[in-house]
């Protein structure tokens, strides 16, 4: 499939970057590009993997003319680079519009004035009913997505994209936060420990994305159906883990946050495609001729029912240890743990 291809992922520096260089760097893949505006992650990378097929760009998403240096050549984009924390979005709304909405669409230009077979957008789970300034510009991103993919033919260029729920331990997410605690000795911290949220595996969000390349058409969102954990679960199984005293402290939601993530809104599920593990949400194909719409309706507005992390599998703590036990993170941290803590009697 990737054979001799030439891959661009932009964002390439960070956990997904990550994650899908090593997934296909054992392919017989001919170069992986990696496109990020951080010269220090890119040396370290290029130290990590010593690997003739990496190449390293350095640009940011915001500057049509950066990524359009490094796009020729290329066959295929996966696009992940975003400003992913919900805090600093919402302290700085038009920063998230700027790589976020405005990013993507250079991404997208580019891509169509290249000539790139296939790109492949990353969304979130945010996105869907978003209450905050991260959610609303990856809400927009996909929209941006969406229309682009109808201005070009998809047999040149096909456009699509994926949304997933938490990717666990990845770079700012909460599961690294609750380890830290518990080496620091600090109480942890739980914001609400009824809220809950998808949990996924960067493993599994890589082969979200591996699945759209395989099956969406242009215009196309996939989501991976995903179980869910409440807050409160999440950190006890961390702490039995990893063996700790630590105090579970309740401190109350923060900026921006909901109780639960939606992956489907009850608009979208209504039009859904259900797949094994997965759901294909077609892209919306009306166009500027409203009439017909309002003369004949199309589909239903709303089934009544989405698809959120309150109403998908559930783990319980037992299930959850054994979800943090996939992780080479949670791995690494537990090994250091259980060195020190029989050095510390």
């Amino acid at each position: 499939m990737f054979k001799g291809k030439t891959l661009l992922i932009t964002g390439g520096t960070g956990s997904f970057g990550h994650a899908v260089m090593k997934r296909f760097l054992k392919t017989n893949i001919s170069e992986i590009r990696i496109f990020s505006r951080d010269e220090k992650k890119q040396d370290d990378m290029r130290k990590l993997y010593k690997n003739d097929k990496l190449k390293f760009y350095i640009g940011d998403i915001r500057d049509l003319a950066s990524i359009k240096n490094a796009m020729h050549g290329v066959d295929y984009i996966f696009h992940a680079a975003a400003l992913k924390q919900v805090p600093s979005c919402e302290f700085f709304p038009l920063e998230a519009v700027k790589t976020n909405i405005i990013g993507t669409d250079n991404v997208l230009t580019a891509a169509i004035d290249y000539g790139v077979k296939k790109v492949i957008c990353l969304s979130t789970d945010k996105a869907a009913y978003p209450i905050n300034a991260m959610g609303i510009s990856k809400a927009m991103m996909e929209k941006v997505f969406i229309a682009k993919s109808k201005t070009v033919n998809p047999e040149r260029t096909l456009i699509c994209g994926t949304r997933y729920g938490n990717v666990m331990a990845s770079r700012g997410s909460v599961i690294p936060l609750f380890i830290e605690q518990i080496k620091n000795g600090e109480p942890i911290t739980v914001t609400d420990p009824n809220m809950t949220r998808f949990l996924m595996t960067l493993e599994e969000a890589v082969e979200l994305v591996v699945f759209a390349f395989k099956h969406a058409l242009a215009g196309d969102i996939m989501v991976q159906k995903s179980p869910a954990s409440t807050i409160g679960d999440l950190a006890q199984a961390i702490k039995e883990l990893f063996n700790a005293k630590n105090e579970i402290k309740i401190i109350g939601t923060r900026h921006g946050e909901k109780r639960y993530e939606t992956l489907l809104t009850k608009e979208e599920y209504v039009k859904a495609e259900g797949l094994p593990g997965f759901y294909k949400v077609p892209a919306d194909q009306r166009d500027l001729n409203y009439d017909k719409y309002f003369a004949e309706g199309n589909y239903k507005l709303s089934s009544g029912k989405e698809y959120n992390s309150d109403n998908t599998q559930i783990l319980n703590v037992e299930q959850i240890k054994e979800k943090l036990l996939e992780l080479d993170y949670v791995q690494n941290e537990l090994k250091q743990w259980n060195k020190k803590v029989p050095a510390m009697k």
